[in-house]
C-alpha cells in the first residue's frame, strides 16, 4: 500500500453546486478521495448526496464547480474518466426480463470486453459478487440482495479503480448487508470508494473516513473518532448533532 503523500486524489469534489432555480440541491461541495480509501458519505435524506454523487459520475451537470474522476474532469472529458470508474445508483436500473448471465454479456460487449478478456472479467464479477447460483435465473425472480450483486457486478465489469456506490444496502436483510460489507471490505484492498449510507454501523465496519452533508453543505470531513467526539462518543448523537441546525 502507497503512504497518503504518494497516494493522488481519485475522486475529486471541487466547489459543486447544485441548483433547480432558487433551491439548492447541494452548494459549494468540496472534499477528496485517494487513492485506495474507502469513505462513507453520510447525511440525512434529501441532504444532496445522490445529488453530488451524480455530479461526481458526470450523470448531471454542476452548475458551479468541477468533478474529477482520476484526474479527469467529469464535463469536458467523461469518456476517459469513465474508463476508471464504477457507479452503482440507488435502485440501480436492471433488465428484469434478462438473466445475470446474459445481462453481464451485454454489458461487457457494450464496453468493448471481447474474447478471453471478456470470459475472465465475468468470471471474475461473478466469484466477487458471489453469483454462480443464479447466473441463469430471471433478474425479476430474484431477492432485493441479488438483484444488488447483479447491479454491483455490473459497475465492476471493466474492472475500474474507483467506484462510486449509493446506498447499496439499502433495504437488505441483515444477513444480505453482511454480504454487502464482506464484499466492500475485499474491494477495497485494490480500489477506492466512496459509498452513500444511512447505517453508521456500516461506517465503523468499513470506512477509512467519513464525509457528511446537511442541506447541501459540507458539515463534517474526518475520520470516525473525530465524528464520534461530536456525539460524546456516540455516532447517533454526532449525526445528530452536525445535521440539525437548530438542535
Amino acid at each position: 500500500m502507497t503512504t497518503t503523500e504518494q497516494r493522488r486524489p481519485m475522486i475529486e469534489a471541487d466547489g459543486l453546486s447544485k441548483f433547480y432555480g432558487p433551491f439548492a440541491a447541494a452548494r459549494e461541495v468540496n472534499f477528496s478521495v485517494l487513492q485506495g480509501e474507502l469513505v462513507a458519505f453520510l447525511g440525512p435524506n434529501g441532504a444532496g448526496k445522490s445529488t453530488t454523487m451524480k455530479m461526481l459520475t458526470g450523470y448531471i451537470a454542476p452548475s458551479e464547480g468541477e468533478a474529477r474522476i482520476a484526474g479527469h474532469n467529469m464535463m469536458d472529458d467523461r469518456i476517459e474518466g469513465s474508463r476508471h470508474l464504477g457507479y452503482l445508483p440507488e435502485s440501480g436500473p436492471l433488465y428484469m426480463e434478462m438473466t445475470p448471465s446474459g445481462m453481464l454479456d451485454f454489458f461487457a460487449e457494450a464496453r468493448g470486453l471481447v474474447g478471453a478478456k471478456k470470459r475472465d472479467r465475468v468470471e471474475a464479477v461473478v466469484e466477487i459478487c458471489d453469483l454462480s447460483s443464479v447466473m441463469y435465473k430471471p433478474i425479476s425472480k430474484l431477492s432485493k440482495g441479488f438483484k444488488q450483486r447483479v447491479g454491483m457486478s455490473q459497475a465492476l465489469l471493466h474492472d475500474p479503480d474507483v467506484l462510486i456506490l449509493d446506498e447499496p444496502t439499502a433495504g437488505l436483510d441483515p444477513n444480505q448487508i453482511r454480504g454487502v460489507r464482506k464484499t466492500m471490505r475485499k474491494l477495497a484492498e485494490t480500489k477506492t470508494i466512496l459509498l452513500s449510507t444511512h447505517i453508521l454501523q456500516e461506517v465503523e465496519a468499513m470506512a477509512n473516513r467519513v464525509v457528511m452533508i446537511n442541506e447541501g453543505r459540507l458539515v463534517y470531513d474526518g475520520d470516525v473518532q473525530g465524528l464520534r467526539e461530536h456525539g460524546n462518543d456516540d455516532l447517533d448523537q454526532a449525526f445528530h448533532q452536525l445535521t440539525q441546525f437548530d438542535a
